[in-house]
């Protein structure tokens, strides 16, 4: 399989994002704390501006193992409002509701919904399955009396992510399902999720290796920091979504950069979900890398990337 390019305002952001890592200690030589600095500052100039949003409200929802501190992006709609809860990619140990703040008002401004991102607990320290039990506990909260307090529709509930967070959404369509409440979430956004630990050589030969947004090695890393060794050769479907039973599920899209790591595994999702008998609905982003929505600010692919999953969640809230 021929390589194939990138889109030129794509290799802009990644040349840029390269070009701020190389300003700091090698990413494999620094501790967690020293990473997640550095992630925030690499990440800090696509974050700025974006649209007004009417109303942004942080909250602190109490869950067993803490707080959980969310963010509320509330368009200026009539209350109670729909709404995507949206987890943040980052490899499960990186990144936050600040790196992912100009997305969500986009999403939020685009399609007449709300996002309330999730700074849900970070591996190491919080090793799988910390943040799906306190993103468990979010949504319970929000069905039982939280999202009376935010203003927002708790029967109309999307739930999505990037990459980490587009692993971390499915699993917890999972949980919910499997202990009887499928119809809890309206639809699955899914960007470039990690759904499963396995990256071919033709994926890492052509999309990864030096000077990549996402290397295999990155993964191996992420999950190992997720997972512990003592899970790491463990098949749970609810670390793992790749492997889980996918029936009943709720309709999902899936945003697939062309030229990402990861691609190979949104397609098998999108399959599989397509077996269960799930409503899927997939889009390929020509040209567009892993973490390519990061670069709304100067690529059109990006921008319409988030226009089609707007109007896919506006629509799936509304059914």
């Amino acid at each position: 399989m021929d390589r194939p390019e990138i889109d030129p305002d794509i290799s802009i952001f990644v040349e840029r994002v390269s070009a701020a890592w190389a300003k700091h200690p090698p990413f494999e030589s620094l501790s967690v704390e020293e990473a997640r600095r550095v992630a925030e500052q690499v990440r800090a100039p696509w974050r700025v501006d974006g649209p007004p949003i009417a109303r942004t409200l942080e909250q602190v929802v109490p869950t067993s193992k803490g707080g959980l501190r969310t963010r509320l992006y509330d368009p200026g709609l009539t209350s109670p409002t729909p709404t995507l809860v949206y987890l943040h990619g980052g490899g499960f140990i990186l990144f936050s509701i600040d790196t992912h703040d100009r997305l969500m008002r986009e999403y939020a401004a685009s399609g007449d919904f709300a996002v309330l991102g999730v700074d849900y607990p970070l591996s190491p320290e919080a090793p799988y399955p910390e943040a799906l039990d306190q993103i468990i506990e979010l949504i319970d909260w929000l069905h039982n009396g939280g999202a009376d307090a935010l203003g927002i529709d708790p029967q109309r509930l999307a739930i999505g992510g990037d990459s980490a967070g587009g692993n971390l959404s499915v699993a917890t369509a999972l949980r919910l399902r499997d202990r009887g409440n499928p119809d809890w979430l309206k639809g699955l956004l899914l960007n470039y999720g990690a759904f499963g630990m396995d990256c071919s050589d033709e994926a890492e030969e052509l999309f990864g290796g030096p000077g990549a947004v996402l290397r295999r090695a990155e993964m191996d890393h992420y999950y190992s920091a997720y997972l512990g060794p003592d899970r790491l050769a463990t098949a749970d479907p609810y670390a793992l979504p790749i492997l889980a039973d996918l029936e009943g599920l709720p309709p999902a899209f899936l945003a697939i950069p062309e030229c990402d790591l990861l691609a190979e595994q949104s397609h098998a999702m999108a399959q599989r979900m397509k077996a269960a008998g799930v409503e899927v609905t997939s889009i390929v982003y020509r040209g567009a890398t892993h973490s390519f929505l990061e670069a709304m600010s100067i690529a059109e692919v990006a921008r319409r990337a988030i226009r089609d999953g707007a109007q896919w969640v506006r629509e799936a809230l509304n059914r």
